[in-house]
């Protein structure tokens, strides 16, 4: 499977962005899969944002984006959404969608496959 990002862009802060991950239309996501979202900012370790179990849907946040960013996906679509919300400053990163086959993990390293990084930048 191949994963594709789209939907990054430049924002205020308070503002809202939401990014869009796509399966390609080859691969298959198995309801133990775990697709997620990850984030990197200049000079700063990939950390996790949000991730979904495919299956149940059941969602995982990080302590910074928890009420603020809502992740979903649609099944039929093969896709996963990053709805950010009430963005700042410190939420500008290169995002990354990922997908781990092993199940739920916060580990960056954990994961298998991975799209190409959408930029997001928030200004004040």
């Amino acid at each position: 499977v191949q994963l594709q990002a789209s939907g990054g862009g430049s924002a205020q802060a308070g503002g809202s962005l939401t990014l869009s991950c796509t399966a390609s239309t080859s691969g298959r996501i198995f309801s133990s899969h775990i697709m997620g979202w990850f984030r990197q900012a200049p000079g700063k370790e990939r950390e996790f944002v949000a991730c979904i179990r495919w299956g149940v849907g059941n969602t995982y946040y990080s302590d910074f984006v928890k009420g603020r960013f809502t992740i979903s996906r649609d099944s039929a679509k093969k896709s996963v959404y990053l709805q950010m919300n009430s963005l700042k400053p410190e939420d500008t990163a290169i995002y990354y969608c990922a997908l781990a086959k092993r199940g739920y993990s916060r580990n960056h390293n954990e994961y298998d496959v991975w799209g190409r990084g959408t930029q997001v930048t928030v200004s004040s």
